[in-house]
């Protein structure tokens, strides 16, 4: 498990926004789940990069950042002395979703799994074939917050599991050409994870990591 000392609360509140895949203000996850994603977890999961927090009005929307969707893919402690039994109920749910419940379907990431869109990468029958570029736009839908928000390339890859790597970069540099299509390198290198290096798109002699369609 990785070091960043997540509380059960704070991985609850990972698990929440994993589950609702948007922008969800604060208030709503109080009245619909009594989830309260008060200043002191908000910081935190905040600063560890795990979500992204604005504030609107007299309220916060939150929403599962990049690093987010990776980190829920692995073991989370929900385990609590106050409940026992609910952290167990959670871990299991965690564990058998990702080591069962995807392994007997097409899904290969939580984030595929809880897209507001269908964009699994399955097996395409003859004379059913997407093009790339429309499975791109597609996967980028689910994804994105809203048209020419930045998507990281380690959370649209997952999607195309069944199409060659160099396959699918072509298809990213071809897209890149059209005129609502930005693919840009991350401006603070810092932050990027062994994951987004590898995940990273060779183009005009530079590593890019982030995709944008929908600008302006």
């Amino acid at each position: 498990m990785p070091g960043d000392d997540l509380t059960p609360s704070e991985a609850a509140i990972l698990f929440v926004l994993m589950a609702e895949a948007r922008e969800v203000p604060n208030t709503e996850l109080r009245k619909r789940y009594g989830v309260d994603v008060r200043k002191s977890y908000r910081d935190k999961l905040n600063r560890l990069g795990f979500v992204d927090s604005r504030r609107e009005g007299n309220t916060f929307l939150h929403q599962l950042a990049d690093k987010g969707w990776v980190r829920v893919q692995e073991d989370l402690n929900f385990q609590s002395s106050q409940g026992r039994i609910l952290g167990g109920a959670l871990t299991a749910l965690q564990v058998n979703l990702r080591d069962r419940v995807m392994g007997r379907s097409d899904y290969r990431t939580f984030g595929e799994m809880f897209a507001l869109t269908d964009v699994r990468a399955g097996t395409a029958q003859p004379g059913q074939q997407r093009t790339l570029d429309l499975r791109i736009r597609q996967a980028y839908a689910a994804l994105a917050a809203e048209p020419g928000a930045w998507v990281s390339l380690t959370r649209l890859r997952p999607f195309f599991g069944d199409v060659d790597t160099a396959d699918l970069d072509e298809a990213l540099r071809e897209l890149e050409r059209e005129p609502d299509v930005d693919i840009v390198p991350e401006s603070n290198q810092k932050v990027l994870t062994p994951a987004d290096v590898a995940a990273a798109l060779r183009l005009g002699g530079q590593d890019k990591h982030l995709l944008a369609i929908g600008v302006g």
